[in-house]
């Protein structure tokens, strides 16, 4: 599945420590948005550490879980995009 993980954090530390815990999942596509391909068991486990990461009271975070047909409308200025991230990118 594909989720499109957008945020906007205060606190620096925190913004960097999210960015950590999302590049185990995803790719960083803008400056606060990340497209990660995962399976609903690694979906869990990133939005648990997300939650972990951050503080709800001044952070937001929010997860786009796009179907399959969805996927295939994703497109940038260039046309579609192959949102299927090679799993030797995923560090």
């Amino acid at each position: 599945m594909l989720i499109v993980v957008a945020y906007d954090v205060a606190n620096n530390r925190r913004r960097v420590r999210l960015r950590s815990v999302l590049r185990k999942y995803g790719l960083p596509v803008q400056e606060s948005v990340f497209e990660c391909q995962v399976t609903p068991g690694e979906a869990r486990k990133m939005k648990a550490e997300v939650r972990k990461t951050i503080r709800k009271s001044a952070d937001l975070v929010r997860f786009y879980t796009l179907c399959r047909d969805c996927q295939d409308l994703v497109e940038d200025q260039n046309g579609p995009v192959d949102v299927e991230i090679p799993l030797a990118m995923v560090v």
